[in-house]
């Protein structure tokens, strides 16, 4: 970091760059953590259960993968600026759409059509800033990569160590601005989204080392090959599935199948390779390493909600926290590469993260949870950067296209099973709760029969991740009092009626009424006019009205009743943590296989297109073949 701070044979214009890409991967974390402390608020008003708010949190995830990999296919030949420019118009477009919806579902009830539109647009919107965050990646990897090609992993750990400062420096804004309207919190990412594309925006990208050494366009896609393809088509096609299912469309799994099979064979024709088997491998491991740190880091704040709480702590902290040790490790990697190489750095890594994750399940008190945290931090620190650094270092003829497919990868799988199966893992810690609370049994008779929860439901993921999870609508039919209601459009020979529990404006018309008279005080643009002020009076008296009904028998016993089963959900959650110790350990076993193979071949060395005096003997040997071709 010295280097670039004092300026060690780096022009200005390179620093410029650098700190240019530092802080649009900045901007990524604001993407990132200004959604992820929002999900239990959209949770809660658009009636989610963990497994759907995984979902919603992957759709702002798994679409990086999409933009990186595509924007790596075309890149050097549309430019970094180019993806820049993409990149800046999708954050501005995110930050409309996100402040709409928030207007859009202002006092809508569960279930409308204000909120179900409110939803969609959160949701594609998502998927917009998750196509911006990818095409940062796509730039901003190989740009450092090129600029700094003798001390790969070295540049690439500083350069990512704007994502963990960019969480710590939004976690803390957020937090901070706690109990403000939603709208607020996603419209901030337009700030650093303007600064980096000021800085950017009039200079001049560096060429890639691929395209510099010679190296063809195919055999740059061939490092990627077959055995690359089928794992992005696998990952792609679950998610098509998937949105084939919320959007009911009605098409058969089998043609998205299909696609993704199409998808394969077309790459493996064109590239005529299975694939840097190396790379593939590397791929594989990205998978669980993306779920060990942004699956983790997407929940983390909504599992230790509840601990946190008894801690008397904001549980955005913990990953404000350890984003502070990452951010500040990156930026020191240099020496603790050349110390443990590559390799073993990962190996220490996850021993740490596991240990680090294991615990974090455990432990109870704010102390013990900072402590244990550390050691996770510590863990997670150099996974992402290293694995890409490696791979630079070592498919030097993938160019774009292998450094930031593993990347894309990572976020694929991530953002369609990862942050999904943590979501799973909170909902069988809740019914395990539930099921052995004697105390929450008593609270509402009939929830438990024969040690089974009587209010679960059976659902599905991309038709091959089933669970069940606890229906609310269920749940309040113990809790409240019931109504008995016309089915729309019943099915033949199914009842015509049903019973259901009576919604929160129904049980509190009293409060309903408070919350419709602020939400028409805080649409007034003068707040000292005599209307405003009249407004103000009679929600004075409301408030009263809204506090007594709150003590009604009825009322109170729902209030008390399901206030104590979130509560008691809110605690389980954590558990979960320590079930997600598996993937480090996955990954442990990884790097010692990789620690061999290299051992094998006499230690690991990266591998360079070009040298101080032009290309190296294998790049030459490249280009002269590329030039017969």
């Amino acid at each position: 970091m010295n280097d670039l701070a004092n300026g060690n044979g780096i022009s200005k214009h390179d620093k410029l760059m650098f700190w240019g890409c530092f802080i649009a991967l900045i901007t990524t974390a604001f993407a990132f953590i200004s959604r992820l402390f929002l999900l239990g608020e959209w949770g809660d008003q658009f009636g989610l259960d963990q497994a759907q708010i995984g979902e919603l949190a992957g759709i702002g995830i798994w679409p990086f993968a999409l933009s990186i990999i595509i924007f790596s296919l075309f890149i050097d030949k549309i430019g970094y600026k180019f993806a820049m420019v993409f990149s800046f118009v999708g954050y501005l477009a995110w930050s409309v759409i996100g402040v709409a919806a928030y207007f859009v579902a202002y006092g809508a009830e569960v279930g409308s059509t204000e909120s179900k539109t409110a939803y969609q647009m959160l949701y594609w919107g998502s998927f917009l800033l998750g196509l911006s965050n990818g095409t940062v990646e796509a730039y901003i990897n190989p740009v450092v990569a090129t600029m700094f090609k003798k001390e790969k992993t070295k540049w690439l750990n500083i350069l990512h160590a704007g994502w963990p400062g960019g969480l710590v420096i939004v976690g803390l804004i957020t937090i901070a601005m706690a109990g403000t309207e939603w709208w607020m919190r996603i419209g901030i990412i337009a700030v650093p989204a303007v600064i980096f594309f000021i800085m950017l925006v009039p200079l001049k990208f560096p060429e890639n080392e691929r395209v510099a050494a010679g190296v063809s366009y195919r055999d740059m896609l061939a490092e990627f090959g077959f055995a690359g393809a089928m794992i992005v088509a696998f990952l792609l096609t679950l998610q098509l599935i998937q949105f084939d299912k919320l959007a009911g469309w009605g098409v058969s799994p089998f043609v998205f199948i299909g696609i993704g099979a199409a998808m394969v064979i077309a790459f493996t024709a064109y590239t005529r390779s299975l694939g840097n088997l190396f790379v593939f491998f590397m791929a594989l491991i990205m998978m669980p390493l993306a779920t060990t740190e942004i699956g983790t880091d997407s929940w983390i704040e909504e599992i230790m909600k509840g601990v946190a709480k008894e801690g008397g702590f904001h549980s955005g902290l913990v990953l404000v926290y350890t984003s502070a040790i990452m951010c500040a490790l990156r930026f020191c990697a240099g020496p603790i590469v050349h110390k443990l190489s590559p390799i073993g750095l990962l190996i220490v890594s996850a021993i740490l993260a596991a240990v680090g994750l294991f615990a974090l399940g455990n432990v109870t008190g704010a102390i013990m949870i900072f402590v244990v945290a550390t050691l996770y931090a510590f863990g997670k620190t150099f996974f992402w950067p290293t694995m890409l650094g490696i791979v630079a270092e070592q498919s030097p003829k993938g160019g774009a296209l292998t450094l930031n497919a593993l990347g894309g990868i990572g976020m694929l799988a991530v953002g369609t099973l990862g942050t999904v199966y943590i979501g799973v893992l909170q909902a069988d810690k809740q019914i395990e709760a539930v099921a052995g609370s004697e105390d929450i049994q008593k609270k509402i008779p009939g929830l438990v029969e024969d040690g089974n929860l009587t209010v679960l439901e059976d659902k599905d993921i991309y038709y091959i991740l089933n669970y069940e999870a606890v229906s609310n609508a269920e749940l309040q039919k113990l809790t409240r009092p019931t109504k008995e209601v016309d089915v729309e459009e019943p099915k033949e020979g199914d009842p015509k009626t049903k019973i259901v529990a009576l919604s929160d404006d129904e049980l509190m018309p009293e409060q309903a009424k408070l919350n419709k008279l602020e939400g028409e005080l805080a649409e007034m643009g003068d707040k000292e006019s005599a209307e405003a002020k009249a407004l103000a009076t009679q929600i004075a008296a409301q408030k009263l009205l809204a506090e007594t009904e709150k003590e009604t028998p009825a009322v109170k016993a729902a209030l008390e009743a399901e206030g104590e089963f979130k509560e008691l959900s809110e605690k389980s959650a954590q558990g979960a943590l320590a079930n997600m110790a598996v993937f480090p350990i996955i990954m442990l076993v990884a790097y010692v296989i990789m620690f061999f193979y290299f051992k094998a071949k006499g230690g690991y060395q990266a591998q360079h297109l070009t040298t101080d005096e032009g290309l190296s003997p294998e790049a030459e040997a490249q280009a002269a073949a590329a030039a017969q071709e």
